[in-house]
């Protein structure tokens, strides 16, 4: 029942202390069981940081049982975000996979319990050697972010995933270790990275171990060979959770699903070994000789004392009776000297008062964006479900200057709502990914200059709602973020980031424009309105000779998220040169030149970023013979795209196409890992061969071995084998093993100028061993390793053509590599 009548008048700040707290999204919902094991959390004083190069790189069960178990404050520091890998579940590589994989680690460790962390390191893919990760990285760059992130942290050991060795299976994992291990002696220096001692302390953990475990066995059931190790069982039940860190650990890992990475859930005993390799030797547990009770803070007895009181008197029938002495425990808590623990144990216990008191807010805009400088409506709603006394003070909106003050006493399960109008101010940032705010630095690092900011997953949503409370005659402010919410007919209620977006935003429709001739070529532009009434003019940017026509269109999009295409004729210059064709629009209000960019998946929030509205441009001296290409589709594939570029009719084979007569194509092309993803494949290989054998052309591009012992006959006429080979190295040499073969020559002449400019890599799995009916063509090595010789296998079958090759055509074409093109354009004229 309201006791009182809402009073809307400007606040006074008198010498109360407002108690603050900030939540990155809707709140979520606390069982009895979790309340119990994090009142138990409670009295554990201890974090452990565990590290590893890559999103799914990370031990799960480990990791479940750290925060579970052991209860002790958890961390995963990934180093990259996984920028470089493969994706199963869309086209985005690069930047816009390292967005997927972040989201996918945050749901992963919404399960597991630990907290993630990154450094601003770029995953520039597969690296056979730490020394090349480390250049490319920066080594004093990256040692400085796993430096930072130790300090903020104060881990009592960190866990490395991999060794510091060959052993580790990737150029990336190593060096994770290498970094690990160094930064475990460097955090504790006040000398070196002084100037991040403006926000943090030097801290100097107990020790370093190594999770032991070896790629393709099943390595945590077997002993390390190394004489300093200690031995734990991680693949115990919680009967609070009803579930074994097994368990909880694949519902985590299958969270992983642009890698493919589902798992069944084990259940039963599991040991671990942690090898020892700096600081003190643990000799029987992981934390010994660390205190990692309330004995190690002073003042920290008392509030053992009381959290042992509510653990004693927890109902979970009620859990709201234990609120008072949770909150005599946090009032200690914020009287500690020690600011680490005083604040850790702030959060923890903030979210036990709100669980136990059954107290729910949230802020919810009317719309799901907003342009700087427009009108809005919030609705914010706030709910308590129990009979605890609480006491609503002020709701204020950050960063859109508006509050209301009250005294009002919430009623049991009564649920209230407040609406605000209100208006976004005209200089706010645009809401994206922090670390793609602005270009990289270089190949290996993310520019972010906010110091604050390295490592976070996410950047705090810079619109909060703030709600002050009264409990138990203590004054609290909790934060929430400005968050949309929607229901979908299908997954029901969901949630996704309130995003401020540019007046208007410009799409151009093509990463990359190549132009085989001096013929225009038509560019197409795509506006779109953030608010409604936005009209202006937009122009593109050329590189030096180059014209575009008209030389700017005037547009007028009258609705809020209207849409309007618009497009120039754009002629290269007569020479061979390559550039950047930029979009830039001009209102009354400023000159805009950002596109938008919507990553929409069922397995994680639609995350919105807003690149630079840019394509490359390439002019190149390219011939192609045939016309009509039949495309399969392969993983993360953005090949038929280019190929289009280049004058080809593209068509993606589906069911309908291979049961009719696939020689009215000049050529079949495979997609990357088509064979490992498309289960039809294996039905119509048969086909695929027949079309071969009559005259056809194939190209096939790499494949993993992975379903591939399930094709009758194998992937091509005649039997090859794929491999783990690469050249990860994109400068490494390149040697023409038949010079005079038609791929070579025909209808453009190959040289090494064609494979200056790589990005990434040259190749990877390789072809290992093949019939001797197959043409070897290249060949290539990274530095100081024997040559590969299977990246590109030729071989007639019939009247048609076969080839395979593990060149990494699929980063280099949406990339703009101009030699890239000519040697595919002649895979795809081979026999013609």
């Amino acid at each position: 029942m309201l006791k009182s009548k809402l009073r809307f008048i400007l606040l006074l700040l008198t010498t109360q202390c407002f108690l603050q707290t900030t939540f990155s999204q809707a709140i979520k919902p606390m069982p009895t069981g979790e309340i119990l094991l994090n009142l138990k959390k409670l009295n554990v004083v201890g974090t452990a940081l565990y590290m590893a190069a890559h999103p799914d790189d990370e031990n799960t069960i480990m990791l479940s049982w750290l925060a579970k178990e052991r209860k002790v404050r958890t961390a995963y520091l990934s180093v990259t975000r996984g920028d470089g890998g493969q994706n199963l579940v869309g086209s985005e590589l690069s930047d816009l996979l390292g967005l997927i994989r972040t989201q996918e680690l945050l749901a992963a460790r919404s399960i597991d319990g630990p907290e993630q962390y990154f450094t601003r390191a770029n995953d520039f893919g597969f690296s056979k050697n730490t020394e090349e990760t480390m250049q490319i990285w920066g080594k004093d760059a990256v040692m400085a972010d796993v430096v930072w992130r130790i300090r903020n942290l104060r881990p009592d050991v960190i866990i490395c995933r991999f060794p510091p060795d060959a052993r580790a299976g990737h150029g990336n994992h190593s060096a994770s270790a290498v970094l690990a291990e160094e930064a475990f002696k460097l955090s504790g220096d006040p000398t070196k990275f002084p100037e991040q001692l403006k926000y943090v302390k030097p801290w100097q953990a107990k020790r370093v171990v190594w999770n032991t475990f070896n790629f393709g066995t099943v390595a945590q059931t077997q002993k390390p060979t190394e004489k300093e190790w200690i031995q734990v069982d991680i693949g115990a039940y919680n009967p609070l959770l009803g579930k074994s860190y097994n368990e909880i650990a694949a519902e985590s890992r299958s969270q992983h699903k642009s890698q493919g990475f589902g798992v069944p859930r084990g259940r039963g005993a599991r040991p671990e070994y942690l090898v020892h390799k700096f600081g003190e030797k643990a000799d029987k547990d992981l934390f010994d000789g660390v205190d990692i009770t309330w004995n190690r803070v002073k003042g920290g007895s008392a509030i053992e004392t009381l959290v042992n009181d509510a653990i004693k008197n927890f109902n979970p029938e009620n859990p709201s009776t234990i609120v008072p002495t949770l909150v005599k425990a946090y009032q200690l808590v914020n009287n500690l000297e020690d600011e680490y623990w005083k604040n850790q144990k702030k959060k923890e216990l903030e979210s036990l008062i709100i669980a136990c008191s059954g107290l729910y807010f949230e802020a919810n805009p009317n719309e799901y964006s907003a342009a700087s400088g427009e009108k809005i409506s919030i609705a914010t709603t706030v709910i308590k479900r129990s009979d605890l006394p609480v006491t609503l003070s002020e709701i204020k909106l950050i960063g859109l200057a508006k509050d209301t003050t009250m005294k009002l006493e919430l009623g049991n399960n009564e649920l209230l709502r407040f609406t605000f109008a209100s208006e976004i101010a005209k200089n706010q940032p645009n809401t994206q990914p922090y670390w793609l705010a602005e270009k990289k630095m270089g190949k290996g690092m993310y520019r972010v200059d906010n110091q604050e900011l390295i490592g976070i997953p996410e950047k705090p949503a810079d619109l909060q709602a703030e709600f002050t409370f009264t409990i138990d005659n203590q004054n609290f402010t909790f934060s929430s973020p400005v968050i949309f919410k929607y229901t979908d007919e299908v997954r029901g209620e969901l949630y996704r980031t309130f995003e401020i977006r540019p007046e208007v935003a410009v799409n151009i429709a093509d990463k990359v424009y190549v132009f085989a001739d001096n013929q225009p070529k038509d560019v197409e532009l795509t506006l779109k309105a953030a608010k409604a009434g936005v009209s202006g003019s937009v122009s593109l940017s050329l590189p030096t000779g180059w014209k575009s026509n008209p030389a700017n269109i005037d547009f007028n999009l009258a609705n809020k998220y209207q849409e309007q295409k618009v497009i120039f004729k754009v002629t290269p210059s007569v020479k061979d040169s390559e550039g950047e064709i930029k979009a830039i629009v001009k209102t009354a209000n400023g000159t805009f030149d950002r596109g938008i960019r919507t990553v929409a998946y069922d397995h994680i929030p639609p995350q919105t970023l807003f690149p630079l509205a840019e394509s490359k441009a390439v002019k190149l001296d390219i011939k192609t013979k045939g016309k009509s290409i039949g495309y399969i589709a392969g993983a993360g594939d953005e090949v038929p795209a280019a190929l289009r570029q280049i004058g080809y009719s593209v068509t993606n084979l589906t069911e309908k196409e291979f049961n009719e007569d696939l020689s009215k194509f000049d050529a079949i092309v495979v997609g990357v890992r088509a064979y490992n993803t498309e289960e039809r494949l294996k039905f119509y290989q048969k086909k695929l061969m027949e079309y071969v054998e009559k005259g056809g052309n194939m190209v096939v591009q790499y494949q993993v071995n992975n379903q591939l012992q399930k094709i009758d006959g194998g992937m091509g006429p005649y039997p090859f084998k794929i491999s783990r080979d690469r050249v990860t190295v994109e400068e490494a040499e390149i040697r023409f093993l038949k010079p005079e073969s038609p791929l070579l020559n025909m209808p453009n002449k190959i040289t090494n100028k064609d494979f200056e400019g790589w990005v990434q890599e040259r190749g990877l799995y390789f072809a290992n061993e093949w019939d001797p009916k197959f043409e070897t063509i290249l060949s290539s090595n990274d530095p100081n390793e024997k040559p590969l010789d299977g990246g590109l296998l030729y071989t007639k079958y019939g009247k048609g053509n076969y080839i395979f090759t593990g060149y990494a055509f699929f980063r280099q074409l949406p990339a703009g590599v101009s030699g890239a093109y000519r040697l595919f354009a002649n895979l795809i004229s081979a026999g013609k």
